[in-house]
């Protein structure tokens, strides 16, 4: 079988969805030493995401999420010959402009653009909610981060349960426990002290930021010596809020704004901080909370969407909306160490069940599922 993956995100998003492409493509070329690929590429993107004789790249000129990629890209993929094509980015290229069958495998994150359209852009929101029931449709299958995607997409779209299977993702590797002499320069070189309160991803409405700032504006007014909160990430979208809240609330002295620090660099700031906070009030998975377990860090997250499942019982649970209950739960974790060395060790004993090479090798069980009568 040859297999096409859509890899053009990752040259314009190396976090999150970009993350999960180059670990998938990365499993795959170690563990599908016998397989036939084609990774379909922005033809800006020069450095290949792997080193394989069976991966070939191809290089697209149509950008991702462009309002003619449904004219564009089936034209360009028209000369290409493959058995199956995955769009691990929500939406193919429709069958109607292809005149040979090819399967076709999507990959859904998330449905926050049905939950909370108000969260995204306008060109997001037509992109995605434009499209998504087509998509979900035209596709031969459907893998899903989670088992709340999953649910989302057969209670929203009304896809049959059997057509979607669950694939969890994992944290990378590099995410572990680090000596704290390991995490000193870095620390350093941002002027901070360990013991720090961490969110880390992109600053969107749907991370609920602001409610966060809030909380932790309350926390400091009832405990003087909370320690500084670390917002660890890149902009992404409607973010002024974020800001003025900060200016708003008087925070500016007490919250510290690192912008696209690397994966290097977040596995200190992980290791050297008292608690991840992700209040989100929807996440299709939530990686963040592995990576920080990963690293020995506690975790105190929203109970909406996936976050439980990812958490597994290994983090305190708090509802977004009730910002002095997130107040709260910060407190109560910053001051009870038995709490947080229990959170540690749960968190340890959590993340063990996830992989990149589980994550590969149960979609290469359904790239073979879907071909096998080929």
């Amino acid at each position: 079988m040859k297999i096409a993956l859509d890899v053009r995100l990752v040259y314009y998003q190396r976090g999150g969805i970009g993350q999960y492409i180059l670990h998938l493509v990365q499993e795959l070329a170690r563990l599908d030493t016998a397989g036939d690929y084609i990774l379909l590429h922005s033809r800006k993107d020069h450095t290949p995401l792997v080193q394989s004789p069976h991966f070939q790249n191809v290089p697209l000129w149509t950008p991702c999420h462009n309002r003619f990629e449904q004219i564009t890209l089936p034209v360009e993929l028209a000369r290409l010959r493959f058995d199956l094509l995955h769009s691990p980015d929500f939406i193919p290229p429709w069958r109607r402009h292809f005149r040979r069958r090819f399967h076709r495998l999507i990959t859904v994150h998330d449905l926050t653009f049905l939950y909370y359209p108000q969260f995204l852009t306008a060109e997001s929101r037509h992109y995605y909610n434009d499209q998504i029931e087509h998509a979900v449709r035209v596709a031969d299958h459907i893998s899903a981060d989670s088992t709340a995607t999953k649910d989302d997409l057969v209670r929203l779209l009304g896809v049959q349960p059997e057509k979607v299977s669950v694939v969890l993702l994992a944290p990378d590797p590099l995410y572990r426990p680090l000596e704290a002499a390991a995490c000193a320069s870095i620390l350093a070189r941002h002027k901070l002290e360990p013991g720090f309160l961490l969110f880390t991803g992109t600053l969107e409405p749907r991370k609920n930021v602001t409610g966060l700032l809030t909380a932790y504006r309350a926390l400091c007014d009832r405990k003087p010596s909370t320690p500084l909160l670390v917002l660890a990430g890149r902009r992404g979208w409607l973010y002024d809020e974020i800001f003025s809240r900060i200016a708003a609330l008087k925070l500016s002295d007490r919250v510290c704004f690192l912008e696209n620090s690397p994966n290097e660099e977040l596995v200190a700031l992980y290791n050297a901080a008292a608690l991840l906070v992700l209040p989100s009030f929807y996440e299709g998975f939530g990686l963040t909370v592995l990576e920080a377990m990963a690293c020995g860090t506690p975790v105190v997250c929203s109970e909406r969407g996936s976050l439980p499942e990812i958490a597994g019982g290994a983090a305190l649970l708090v509802n977004p909306d009730d910002l002095d209950g997130l107040a709260s739960a910060m407190e109560r974790a910053l001051d009870d160490e038995p709490l947080l060395a229990q959170l540690r060790e749960q968190g340890f004993a959590n993340v063990a069940r996830f992989s990149w090479e589980k994550t590969a090798r149960e979609t290469l069980e359904i790239y073979r599922r879907m071909t096998k009568d080929e």
